[in-house]
């Protein structure tokens, strides 16, 4: 199983984007789905979380601003991201929990910047 985060790239501070993460590979029971984000010098931070009930979590600082959305037919967890900041640079990292396994992706650049 491989997770594939797409959908980062370069934007100017106020604008958005849209990312995705997709499972590959036979995975079953999906639990959490999850967005992190590591900053050089930082602490790898929680953005963002959402249970297979569709319950989502996300951090104080990217609330009214982040929506984290899922589509279990496509194994598929999206984090839509507005009002972007530049504080909000980093590698952004899914993360699949099922009963017995974590899964990661290998992360997308997101870099905000004029």
């Amino acid at each position: 199983v491989q997770l594939q985060a797409s959908g980062g790239g370069l934007v100017q501070p106020g604008g958005s984007l849209r990312l995705s993460c997709a499972a590959s590979g036979s995975i079953l029971s999906i639990n959490t789905m999850r967005w992190y984000r590591l900053t050089p010098g930082k602490q790898r931070e929680l953005v963002a979380s959402i249970t297979s009930g569709g319950f989502t979590d996300l951090a104080d600082s990217v609330k009214g601003r982040f929506t984290i959305s899922r589509d279990n037919a496509k194994n598929t967890v999206y984090l839509q991201m507005s009002s972007l900041k530049p504080e909000d640079t980093a590698v952004y990292y899914c993360n699949f929990l099922t009963t017995s396994r974590s899964y990661w992706g290998q992360g997308t650049q997101v870099t905000v910047s004029s």
